[in-house]
Order: C-alpha cells, then structure tokens, then sequence
C-alpha cells in the first residue's frame, strides 16, 4: 500500500486490536496524512470504530503500535496526548441538564492544572469554538433541548475548545437528517481549512468521497485500500468491501466518485427490459 503524500503525525504500524481471543483488526498500517481529511469506511463489524477508538488511546494494542509524533501513544502521559489529539464517540451521551457553555467548558481540561480556575485563556477558546460551530446564541440551553444538529456541534465545539491540531470523530452523522449531516460535514471542512487533521469515520460512502482528501476502506479487519477517492472507489471496491453491486459514476456536482447501488429488484428489472 503506498504512503500518502505529506506527513503522518498520527499511524498505525502492524496494529491488531481484539476483543477477547477475536483480533477484529489484524495487523493493519494506516498513516494518516497531516493536515487533510480522511475517511475511516467499510461494513458494519469490519473495525471502523475500532481503529478509531485506539487512535484515540481508548483501546489496548494486541500487536503493533499507534504512533504520535514518533512516539508510542501507549506511553506518553494522558494530559499530553489530550493536548494534541481530540476524540468525539458516537452518540456521546452528557450529564442531565448540562448547558452547551457547561459542555463545551469541559474542553479546556487538558490545559488546566488541578484545582485551578478558568483562565481568560480558556474563556477565549471556548467562547471561539462556540462561534466557530454557531452554537454561541445556545450557550444557556441545556443539551438535551436542542435539535440533533445543535447537540452534534456542540460537542464538536468541545472538541474545539481541546484545542488540538487532530481530531478523531466517530460517525459523527449519525441519527441526524440529510441537512444536518451536511452542515456538520461543511464545519468539518471548514476547520480542516483552518490547519486540523481531521480523522473521520462514516457510513456514507458517497459522503466519504465528496468530503475526505484520503480514504481508508477496511474490510473484515484488513485494510482493502486506502488514498484519494478519485484512486481507489470503482465498483470493484464497492463489491469487495460492502458485498454491494453497484454504478460508480462522477458526483454531478464534484466530479468526484459516487456510488449508485444496485438492489435486487432494480437488478431484475434491468435484466427483464
């Protein structure tokens, strides 16, 4: 598999996570390339989540390494790695009532030494992130009063007021309706164009494709392919990694490659016409 073009901060070599005896990933190397977009797809079960979740330092190699800077990631203290790498689950659920300032707030942590009190540093960056992601009008509102969208961008500006040069979202569009999912897609550009590594994981592969710069498609544990979008998506790939006959054509509005599936009804109707 070829590097991407620009540097890797953040890789994996020969890593293999499991659960129990079971490795779900087994043995991939995935550098991810500085200061662009990548796309984590693939089927469900095939490990997305998983390599996401031990970039982030949640799970424990049972092989291989994650390298930060060159360094191990399982060795460099906590508040360190914090400061340099900000993680967002799927479907993080807060503590009742919690306000979106309250939330985002919680950003500022890594920066802040025990016992002390919020700096005007902090007060700044996330009074930023709040305008960055325009949740600042909903400062006073508990969470769990606004929409799916709000919520998703309130917890990307707690992400932002973390302050890191690399950000790690698991499905981030998740339960939101199509125009939530592109206007949370659309911030993650924008803050991609401001200098943030973004690393993304997504089910929605024409999504993946449109968005990303560098896409890493894993299948069964394995990574099948990884680089641009216009390189590795074919009809091939969408067979192989999803089990999906399909039409790969240009996206009409950016040229870039996008999936038409084809369903076993549209596949009879094709072959009785």
């Amino acid at each position: 598999m070829a590097e991407p073009d620009g540097v890797s901060r953040l890789r994996a070599d020969a890593l293999r996570v499991g659960y129990g005896e079971r490795d779900v990933l087994q043995g991939v190397d995935v550098p991810l390339p500085e200061g662009q977009i990548t796309a984590i797809v693939g089927a469900n079960a095939c490990g997305k989540s998983t390599l996401l979740r031990t970039f982030a330092r949640l799970l424990e190699p049972t092989g291989g390494s994650v390298l930060l800077d060159g360094a191990e990631i399982a060795r460099l203290p906590t508040r360190d790695v914090a400061k340099r790498l900000g993680f967002l689950p799927q479907s993080p659920v807060p503590p009742e009532g919690l306000t979106v300032e309250d939330l985002v707030h919680r950003g500022r942590f890594p920066h802040q030494r025990l016992g002390r009190r919020s700096t005007a540093e902090d007060a700044e960056r996330v009074d930023w992130a709040m305008h960055a992601t325009g949740v600042h009008d909903l400062k006073d509102r508990p969470l769990d009063r606004l929409s799916g969208g709000q919520r998703q961008r309130a917890w990307i500006a707690l992400a932002l007021a973390q302050d890191t040069p690399i950000l790690l979202l698991d499905e981030p569009t998740t339960y939101l309706d199509l125009a939530h999912q592109l206007e949370v897609l659309d911030l993650l550009v924008d803050l991609n164009e401001q200098g943030r590594t973004i690393v993304i994981v997504l089910h929605d592969l024409n999504h993946a494709c449109r968005y990303a710069h560098h896409l890493v498609a894993l299948e069964s544990g394995h990574v099948h392919a990884a680089g641009a979008p216009q390189a590795i998506v074919d009809e091939v790939l969408v067979k192989q990694v999803f089990s999906l006959d399909s039409r790969v054509i240009p996206d009409p509005v950016t040229g870039t490659p996008m999936c038409v599936p084809i369903g076993r009804r549209a596949a009879r109707a094709a072959s009785t016409s």
